[in-house]
Parts: C-alpha cells; sequence; structure tokens
C-alpha cells in the first residue's frame, strides 16, 4: 500500500478541497468542479462594532487585532497550506466571518494553531480571544469555557484502509487499534463504550499523525468526526474509506471565555445571520462540499 508522505497529501488537500482569498477577491484552487466549482463568499466588514459588556472584545478593540485559535492539519476544515502558509477551510471561513462582523478584516487576523488537548486553556489564560476547530460543545466543557454555535453538526465515524473488509463500524473494532487526538471526545468515547481494550487505543496530538500510522499499519483505524475523516478519505480514495454510520452527534461551537456572554451572544447573532442570508451554505460548499458532503445548517443553541 503506497501513501503519500504527510507534506504532499496536505497540499494535495489544499488544492482539492479548500479554496482561498482574500474577502472581496475570493479565489478558487480548481476543486472538484475545477473552474466552475464554489467560490467563497465575501465578508463585509462592519463599522462601529459595539459589545457592552464583553470584556473579551474590549480587549480586542483596544489592540485593533484579533487572535483565533484554529486547527492546521485538517482538510477542508482548518488546514494550513504548505505553499501558502495560509489558513484555510471550513472553520477558518466561519471564523474571519465572525470577525467581519465584529469589525475586523483579515488583516487584523493572527490564526494560532492550539491543538485539542490546549484548547480550554488557550480560551481561559486570553491566548486566543475565540476559538474555531472543530471543538464539540460538551457539559463538561462548559464549565470551564462557553460555546456559540454550533455552527456545525458532524457525528463521529471511522477512517480504515481501503482493503480493510474486517472493520465495518463501532462494533467491529475489539482487537483493533484504534487512533484518535488526545483530549478529543471521539477518543474519550471510545473509552467509556469499551469499543476495544485500553492497551490497544493510541493517541497523537494531530489527526494527520493518526492517519500516517494508519498507512503504515501501526494502526487499524482513526476515529473522530465525519466531517474531519471524509477529508482525509478524499486526498486518498485509493487506500482510505469512511466506514460505517456516524454513532454519534458532534456539535461544533466556537470556543469563548466562560463568563464573556455578551460576545456569545453578538457571535450566536452573526451565526444566525450567516445562515439566514445563505453565507453560511456558500462557505460550505466551498470547503466542505468539495469532499462530497452535504450538509443542512445548525439549529444555534443559546444559553
Amino acid at each position: 500500500m503506497k501513501i503519500r508522505t504527510l507534506a504532499a497529501g496536505l497540499l494535495v488537500g489544499a488544492l482539492t478541497l479548500t479554496a482561498c482569498g482574500k474577502e472581496g477577491s475570493p479565489t478558487d484552487t480548481g476543486g472538484a468542479g475545477g473552474n466552475n466549482a464554489a467560490a467563497l463568499p465575501t465578508y463585509t466588514v462592519a463599522q462601529n462594532v459595539t459589545v457592552a459588556g464583553s470584556p473579551t472584545f474590549d480587549r480586542i478593540k483596544a489592540a485593533g487585532k484579533l487572535t483565533i485559535g484554529v486547527k492546521d492539519d485538517q482538510p477542508g476544515l482548518g488546514l494550513k497550506n504548505p505553499t501558502t502558509g495560509k489558513f484555510e477551510g471550513f472553520d477558518v471561513e466561519i471564523a474571519k466571518m465572525v470577525a467581519a462582523g465584529l469589525g475586523f478584516d483579515e488583516s487584523k487576523i493572527t490564526f494560532t494553531t492550539v491543538d485539542s488537548a490546549a484548547r480550554e486553556a488557550a480560551i481561559t489564560n486570553g491566548n486566543v480571544d475565540y476559538y474555531v476547530g472543530t471543538y464539540t460543545i460538551t457539559d463538561k466543557r462548559k464549565t470551564q469555557v462557553s460555546f456559540a454555535g454550533p455552527y456545525f453538526m458532524a457525528g463521529q465515524d471511522l477512517l480504515v484502509r481501503a482493503d480493510d473488509k474486517s472493520i465495518t463500524g463501532p462494533e467491529t473494532l475489539k482487537g483493533k487499534k484504534v487512533c484518535s487526538v488526545t483530549g478529543s471526545t471521539p477518543i474519550q468515547r471510545v473509552r467509556d463504550q469499551q469499543l476495544t481494550e485500553p492497551q490497544n487505543i493510541v493517541e497523537f496530538q494531530k489527526y494527520s499523525q493518526c492517519v500516517e500510522k494508519l498507512g503504515t499499519k501501526e494502526v487499524d483505524a482513526v476515529t473522530t468526526d465525519d466531517a474531519i475523516l471524509k477529508g482525509f478519505a478524499a486526498q486518498e480514495p485509493d487506500t482510505l474509506k469512511v466506514v460505517g454510520k456516524t454513532f454519534s452527534q458532534e456539535p461544533y461551537g466556537i470556543g469563548l471565555n466562560h463568563d464573556d456572554a455578551a460576545l456569545r451572544a453578538k457571535i450566536d447573532d452573526l451565526l444566525q445571520a450567516a445562515i439566514d442570508n445563505g453565507t453560511w451554505q456558500k462557505i460550505y460548499d466551498a470547503t466542505l462540499g468539495k469532499s462530497g458532503s452535504s450538509a443542512q445548517p445548525p439549529t444555534i443553541q443559546r444559553y
């Protein structure tokens, strides 16, 4: 079995799954639909924005810039393009759209990679102003941070080698080595439901590391949200496949400071507006939609 090197794989993912461009001049990088593929929307930068009672917004307004936490190795969602050095994907575009609604254009954004296990600390310590990176909303996490959204509804699934017929769903994982990311809800679900033996659970900081180990047959399956796995499978359709049906609900939220209810409400308003005016669907079609996935906008859950 031949698996491309990670660098080459990420480059292909960047070229086939995402479109990248500054607001006002979106470009298409030749995905599944070639020159006719969906282009990214533009985001109108709001003027004279105020968010009364938000210490986070007061801080970013004074600084004149935003720091947003993202992932950098998830094709179609959050990927750092190895050629341009820019971040691309559905999550990144959602982050840009929210930034524009808060009054900041792309030139005022600094994207910083924060791995799953470090998300709560990065938000709580103010290292990021908000976080958009396949961050599942859970009651446990709500004790440490707050969430706007959800802006997407995913479900846990399995990525295996294309020639593997022994794994067809979670019920067939016994005795198999299963890989996911430290601090993620999918790997905790594998433990809680005893889907495989404890010694067969393998964890890394990044999903791309799990995919590499899948290619070298050091693990038998990678588990996380279907949106992430479909992106990796689209890179290597001859060697990788997603199997079975989703066996969870993973509502992705924008992670915020636990006590900043004012900013949470403002971002919920921006997400709802994007859903209502079609911007959400345009973002999806130009990013995740290029992997062959389809999805409907989620229902915002205010609290």
